[in-house]
């Protein structure tokens, strides 16, 4: 099944197909361990220098019990290497591995994100300088096989589900997270869009227009997927309106704010895709520009060129 986003709200879909690639997709496997606020906030900081339990806490804000499981759990998953000090053996600085490093893409996009659309300013990095340009720059979606800019307009998808990915990961995820799904509440990417918000995103992305769809996709129970409706309509991610074809109904739409959260979505379904799961997503992309496979790559918008962690030099708001 391929499908172009933006088609008419009444455009037949396979909604039993949708449901097995979106339950199947390294997305929605990779946000069972990346979809939750803490989580997102350690490799934030990661990247921007913390080390040590205590910098953590001090500046995330984050609770001891919790931060101490998501440090476990990301050492586990081999994202984050402990290492003791000499003089004081009873203390770890943990650093970011190479697979680590690989989600740095995702926390560019995660900055963009909060910088346009989020309250959370002050945990951020306030400016991005890349040292190769000289410049400050904002993440640039590029596709990698052609260099072009590239935004969700630009792709096509097929639904291909991974039969391995819908019996086999969810075991191994079990033994990293004690079988717990996360349960912070409040909306929050990261720092304020949880996994359930990210994945409705998504099958709105790919069609999904009406609670009953919606519900049948993303298997919710519609007291629960009603009441994250709510939730997503106040926090502007969501936008409705009453059918034209059956005043009865309701159409849901993306607003500029879930719209841009397709630069994370698809650089963590990536990510999970070829470091994490080693196996190839249900949700698979094209990009129309150039016929071939997307691949994401954030560049930097002014000098064009990939940008790595090593090469960023940010300043951070004083209140942090």
């Amino acid at each position: 099944m391929s499908l172009a986003l933006d088609h008419p709200p009444h455009a037949a879909i396979d909604l039993d197909l949708m449901r097995d690639a979106l339950t199947s997709s390294t997305l929605n496997h990779g946000l069972k361990y990346f979809g939750d606020r803490w989580t997102t906030e350690v490799i934030l900081g990661s990247f921007m220098g913390l080390r040590q339990f205590e910098e953590w806490q001090t500046s995330m804000g984050i609770p001891r019990p919790t931060l101490s499981d998501r440090l476990k759990a990301l050492v586990q998953m081999g994202v984050l290497r402990p290492r003791r000090y000499q003089e004081r053996p009873e203390r770890y600085a943990y650093h970011l591995t190479r697979k680590g490093l690989g989600l740095y893409d995702n926390a560019l996009m995660i900055w963009q994100w909060e910088r346009r659309f989020g309250n959370r300013h002050h945990v951020l990095p306030v400016a991005l300088l890349h040292r190769p340009c000289g410049h400050r720059f904002e993440p640039e979606l590029q596709c990698h096989s052609c260099n072009t800019e590239v935004s969700m307009k630009d792709l096509d998808f097929s639904l291909v589900p991974n039969d391995r990915l819908l019996t086999h990961i969810d075991s191994e995820l079990r033994s990293t997270r004690k079988g717990k799904e996360p349960t912070d509440r409040g909306m929050s990417l990261g720092l304020r869009v949880d996994r359930w918000a990210l994945l409705i995103v998504t099958a709105v992305l790919l069609g999904c227009r009406y609670f009953d769809q919606l519900s049948h996709v993303l298997g919710i129970a519609p007291s629960v997927l009603s009441k994250r409706i709510a939730d997503m309509q106040d926090s502007d991610l969501l936008r409705s309106e009453t059918d034209r074809q059956d005043s009865r109904r309701k159409i849901y739409r993306l607003t500029p704010s879930s719209r841009h959260l397709f630069g994370y979505l698809v650089c963590l379904s990536t990510w999970a895709s070829v470091s994490h799961f080693h196996e190839r997503t249900s949700i698979r992309p094209k990009h129309r520009g150039c016929g071939k496979a997307f691949i994401p790559r954030v560049v930097c918008n002014h000098c064009h060129q990939a940008v790595n962690p090593w090469d960023v030099e940010f300043s951070i708001a004083t209140a942090l």
